[in-house]
């Protein structure tokens, strides 16, 4: 038998959703099992898989011992806490990374990512303890591309996490792109509409003009700020109206005008031996504007962050 506190980041959520969490090792099978065979209480009472537990409750686990196993060394303690920090309270972090880092663990980066470093950056202000919780941990509310820089929002508590999602599923969050492209679009503004369909294996997407089974629709607004016409190029913003893997990237590249450095979805070959190194677009601009009411984030509302200029802005000038 174990016992375990319900803290502030556990609170509001299902039984199983928690063991999920806590016990990252336990079979879902078992722990559907453990609950139906009445081996998990909630202040002494049996419960349900679907009982909402709340802070201060107090768990009692009659399970095997092996799921509370000692901790291994958590692998952010190692990372040097190296961020560019554009907004930050007692809720949420708004970061600019870099590309070239990797936000989450992957199959060539477990280490040195943005998500470890924003846990060792609050770890180091005293604000987040992985010793001091059950199984909440700071998360990213979005993500983009190892090779695409610009903002990304973490959440510091359980709460944040659950309306930053929520906003971003309401498409509260309004985002837009910088990005430089070869080519000079025809129209000075434009909404492009496609399907897309995700090759996991092969990391990219591909795109049809109709729905064809499993894909989905991706849909975004661009404009022309500016071009240099002795080098063919064009500086878009973009404003994404969904998000999915590779949009920009794909759909831009598909109505003739293909990010600048990009290897994936067209030919980058002549613009690395012009400098352009990496594919150039970044996330820099992040509106929120909220049509329904947030108890923790409602002050977030008509609040606009950006982030840093972009490297490429120099080289599209020059």
């Amino acid at each position: 038998m174990r016992e375990l506190t319900v803290n502030k980041n556990d609170s509001g959520i299902r039984i199983d959703k928690f063991m999920s969490r806590c016990f990252p090792t336990m079979p879902k099978s078992l722990l559907y099992k453990y609950i139906r065979l009445k081996c998990v209480k909630v202040n002494g009472k049996k419960v349900g898989e679907d009982a909402i537990i709340n802070e201060g409750d107090k768990l009692t686990f009659y399970i095997s011992d092996e799921f509370f196993g000692k901790r291994e060394k958590e692998a952010f303690l190692d990372v040097t806490p190296n961020l560019n920090v554009v907004y930050e309270d007692s809720n949420i972090l708004i970061v600019s990374k870099p590309s070239g880092l990797v936000v989450h663990s992957g199959a060539n980066e477990d280490f040195n990512t943005l998500i470890n470093r924003i846990k060792a950056y609050l770890y180091k202000k005293g604000e987040y303890n992985p010793a001091n919780e059950n199984s909440f941990a700071p998360a990213l509310c979005n993500r983009i591309d190892r090779n695409t820089e610009g903002l990304v929002v973490a959440a510091k508590n359980a709460e944040a996490l659950r309306e930053m999602n929520e906003i971003i599923k309401e498409r509260e969050l309004e985002k837009k792109y910088l990005c430089v492209v070869r080519g000079i679009p025809t129209h000075k503004e434009a909404e492009l509409t496609d399907y897309l369909s995700k090759i996991s294996e092969e990391n990219r997407v591909v795109l049809s003009k109709k729905k064809l089974p499993g894909s989905k629709i991706a849909i975004l607004k661009y404009k022309v700020v500016d071009t240099n016409k002795a080098k063919n190029l064009a500086l878009l913003e973009v404003e994404l109206i969904t998000g999915r893997t590779h949009q920009i990237r794909v759909q831009l590249a598909s109505a003739g005008f293909p990010l600048l450095g990009d290897g994936k979805y067209s030919e980058n070959r002549y613009d690395r031996k012009m400098g352009y190194g990496t594919q150039a677009l970044c996330s820099y601009s992040l509106a929120f504007k909220l049509n329904n009411t947030y108890t923790l984030l409602g002050y977030l509302n008509g609040k606009t962050f950006t982030a840093v200029k972009p490297d490429f802005l120099e080289l599209f000038l020059s």
